[in-house]
């Protein structure tokens, strides 16, 4: 059996929690409590989250033991430091376990006890420079989805805390059971933590559901062309309507979207497999390799193989 241990502070993020339920459908579908959790804070008792919700929790003590520890953030590490019980115990009887992490700003906290000294670490976008300044011996990488470097794991914001726990739960017990976790937990996909923290299609945000079926439509197609005529016929409207709906919901035109979209999904299998530029390119609807690099460099400001060098390392 593994032990879970969450270490929670006055004014903890609650959505941090919800990480719990992979491991508990984890168990369910590997039969079996693989996976125990517990939940601590420094002195026991009721711990009031940042939004006034109360959660019963253990003392937490040097003879506490777990196999992973997880350490939720708050809303702003800038203004609430982390509890010097906490940073005392995760410097010292805390290094036992195999795994510690920090969900969201929780990386905060393992800065501030050490942990992440000469380590590459990330956390929610909006504090990322800030880590970098307070902490400048930690590789601050901003546009992950979470990081793993040795027994250190750091995620990103919010629900990137659930692709963490997955990930934790991949390297426990292996990829076809947390393609099965994800899809019992309903989420699209299994995100690595390679990934970026923006999603095109988050960033785009139609407001109706007809332009929000032609992007769906668009990114199910990317390897083959998409015109302004397709995406209009799915959305019921004529191509010139289309076009004026989906610049005013989107800010951006179907054509320069839907390029997004393509360099979005090329990133991603450049970082996630070893095909050839020539495969990624053929794939994502892009014309060639120089196509793809083109757009790429214009769009990330590297070339495709930069990606894929820090992605290996």
């Amino acid at each position: 059996m593994q032990r879970i241990g969450y270490v929670l502070s006055d004014s903890f993020q609650m959505m941090a929690l919800g990480t719990q339920a992979v491991f508990e459908f984890a168990n369910q579908i590997h039969g079996s409590e693989y996976y125990a959790v517990d939940v601590y804070s420094p002195n026991g008792g009721d711990v009031r989250s940042s939004f006034g919700v109360s959660v019963a929790t253990r003392p937490l003590t040097a003879r506490s033991a777990a196999d992973t520890w997880l350490v939720p953030g708050v809303l702003d590490p800038l203004v609430e430091r982390s509890d010097p019980a906490v940073l005392t115990f995760l410097a010292g009887p805390g290094q036992r376990a195999r795994r510690i992490a920090g969900l969201c700003t929780g990386g905060f906290v393992l800065a501030e006890a050490g942990l992440l000294n000469g380590r590459r670490a990330t956390t929610h976008w909006l504090f990322a420079d800030a880590m970098r300044e307070r902490f400048p011996d930690i590789t601050v990488e901003p546009d992950r989805i979470f990081v793993t470097d040795g027994p250190m794991w750091t995620s990103a914001g919010m629900t990137a805390g659930l692709d963490l726990a997955l990930g934790l739960v991949e390297k426990d017990l292996g990829p076809d059971l947390t393609r099965s976790l994800a899809h019992k937990l309903v989420m699209p996909h299994r995100r690595s933590g390679g990934q970026t923290q923006h999603s095109e299609m988050l960033m785009l945000a139609p407001r109706s559901d007809r332009i929000q079926e032609a992007l769906d439509f668009a990114r199910r197609n990317l390897a083959q062309p998409i015109g302004v005529e397709e995406l209009a016929e799915v959305a019921h409207l004529s191509p010139r309507q289309f076009s004026r709906v989906f610049t005013a919901e989107t800010g951006e035109s179907p054509a320069k979207a839907v390029e997004k979209l393509r360099l979005e999904a090329a990133r991603t299998m450049i970082e996630q497999s070893r095909h050839s530029l020539d495969v990624v390119a053929r794939e994502t609807g892009f014309r060639d390799r120089r196509h793809l690099r083109e757009v790429f460099v214009r769009g990330y400001g590297i070339p495709p193989q930069a990606v894929r060098r820090t992605a290996r390392a």
